[in-house]
C-alpha cells in the first residue's frame, strides 16, 4: 500500500458530530477524516461507536455537526438519497428473516437499493454472493446457515451495487478463528478502491487490515492516525517480570511463565516490543485520567 494511497484525499469528512440519547451524550463533538482503504474504529462498550456508524450510514440524524461522504451532503434530502445509493451498511445485528433464502435476502436488499431491472438485479445478487463464496448455498434458508455464513450473507447485501462507502459494525463478532480469517480476506478485498469504516473490539483485526485507526471513548475521538502511530504510544511502557508488577496499569502471565506489564516501568525493567493493543489500552487509560481530573 503506497504512501500516496494512505495520504489520499478525504472521501468522508465529519466535523463536530453530536448526538444525545436522553441523559447520555453518545457523540460529543466527533471530527474525523476518512480516505480510501480500511479505517478501524476502536473503543470500549458505550464509547459511541455504533452511534457514529449509524449517523454516517444515515440511519439516524445527528443533533449537531455535519459530515459529507463521497461528495454528498446528507443534511439535505437529495444529498441523503444520493449517499444511500452508494452506501453499504452492515449493522451489528442484521435484520434477517429466517425463512428467506440467502438469495432472497440479498435480492430484497437490492430492491431497496432501487435495482429495479429484475435480470440485472439478479445478476448483481449472484455476483455479490459469489464474492463472499456463498454461491453454493444461495438457495438455503438463512435459519439453516451457520453464524459465519449469515455474516457473509449480510456482507454480500452491503456490497450490492458496488458501494463507494462501506460501514461495517462488528462484522467478525462471534466468529471462530477460521471464519474470522476468511472475513478479513473479504474486508481487505472490499477496501481496495473504496472507503471502509470497520468498528471492532478486535485489535488484531485492526493490526492486520487497517491503514488508519480511530479510537473513540465517551463519545469523543481520542486518537486518529496509523496503527503504527498507535502502537508507538506504548514504546518504553511494556516490560517483562517474574511476578506481576503492582504498579502496572495491567499485567498478565504469558505462556512462558513470565508477566507482561503495561504502564510506567520501574528502573532497569526488561522492556518488550509494544503491540497495537498496548497502545490502545494506554490511550484509554490517558483518557480516563483526563475524565477524572
Amino acid at each position: 500500500m503506497t504512501t500516496e494511497f494512505l495520504a489520499g484525499p478525504a472521501t468522508v469528512t465529519a466535523t463536530d458530530l453530536a448526538l444525545r440519547y436522553g441523559g447520555t451524550q453518545a457523540l460529543d463533538g466527533v471530527s474525523l477524516r476518512l480516505t480510501r482503504g480500511v479505517t478501524g474504529l476502536l473503543g470500549p462498550n458505550g464509547a459511541g461507536k455504533t452511534t457514529l456508524l449509524r449517523v454516517l450510514a444515515t440511519a439516524v440524524p445527528a443533533d449537531g455537526g455535519e459530515f459529507t461522504a463521497l461528495g454528498h451532503d446528507p443534511g439535505t434530502a437529495s444529498g441523503r438519497l444520493a449517499l444511500r445509493r452508494t452506501l453499504g451498511y452492515l449493522p451489528q445485528t442484521p435484520g434477517f428473516h429466517p425463512n428467506f433464502t440467502a438469495f432472497e435476502f440479498v435480492d430484497y436488499v437490492a430492491i431497496l437499493k432501487e435495482l429495479s431491472d429484475r435480470t440485472a438485479r439478479h445478476q448483481e445478487v449472484r455476483r455479490v454472493l459469489e464474492a463472499v463464496d456463498l454461491s453454493d448455498v444461495r438457495g438455503k434458508r438463512l435459519k439453516r446457515l451457520s453464524g459465519g455464513m449469515r455474516q457473509r450473507v449480510a456482507l454480500a447485501a452491503a456490497l450490492v451495487g458496488d458501494p463507494g462507502f462501506l460501514v461495517l459494525d462488528e462484522p467478525t463478532v462471534g466468529l471462530d478463528p477460521e471464519q474470522r480469517m476468511r472475513f478479513r480476506e473479504l474486508i481487505a478485498e472490499a477496501g481496495e478502491g473504496r472507503t471502509v469504516l470497520l468498528s471492532t473490539h478486535q485489535t488484531e483485526d485492526v493490526a492486520m487490515l487497517c491503514h488508519r485507526v480511530v479510537v473513540l471513548s465517551h463519545g469523543r475521538v481520542r486518537f486518529e492516525g496509523t496503527p503504527a502511530d498507535l502502537t508507538a504510544r506504548a514504546d518504553g511502557r511494556v516490560w517483562s517480570s517474574a511476578e506481576r508488577d503492582p504498579g502496572a496499569l495491567a499485567g498478565w502471565r504469558t505462556g512462558t511463565g513470565t508477566y507482561r506489564n503495561i504502564g510506567d516501568p520501574p528502573p532497569g525493567a526488561e522492556l518488550l516490543d509494544p503491540t497495537l493493543e498496548d497502545g490502545y489500552l494506554l490511550t484509554l487509560d490517558g483518557e480516563s485520567a483526563e475524565v477524572s481530573a
